[in-house]
């Protein structure tokens, strides 16, 4: 299994409308090193689910449903999307400044490389994520 960190404006989708939906098309995505992520996934990996610009702040868990496929948003090139499905809220968010704070947290790619939408965490960061948000799997 692998570890990944999702990126999304509230506004536009928030894990609260992910929990509602119960599953949902990730879509959209324009990076290359973030849709070859989209392309790693596979079923049954999680997900932290970030809200970005509004929040700036993880707020919960989603697991893989659907490994990558052709995005029918695309108008041309090739790109790609998976599907998604929540698992869990976070008991507590966990924000930025907390996450760019912790000494374990130094070398995760929102701290790293804040800008890409799609990244991979690891192990230890998904579970010290976890611990900070209060929850368990």
């Amino acid at each position: 299994m692998a570890y990944w960190l999702v990126k999304s404006e509230p506004d536009v989708y928030s894990f609260e409308q992910l929990q509602h939906d119960k599953r949902t098309r990730w879509d959209g995505v324009r990076n290359y090193q973030a849709r070859n992520n989209l392309r790693a996934m596979k079923t049954g990996d999680l997900c932290l689910f970030y809200h970005s610009n509004i929040g700036l702040e993880v707020v919960g868990i989603a697991r893989v449903a659907r490994e990558h496929y052709p995005d029918p948003t695309a108008e041309k090139g090739d790109w790609s999307a998976v599907d998604l499905e929540p698992l869990k809220p976070l008991t507590r968010p966990v924000p930025l400044a907390e996450i760019k704070a912790h000494p374990a947290l130094q070398q995760f790619g929102l701290v790293r490389n804040g800008r890409l939408s799609v990244m991979p965490a690891t192990f230890d960061e998904f579970s010290t994520l976890l611990a900070l948000g209060q929850t368990q799997l």
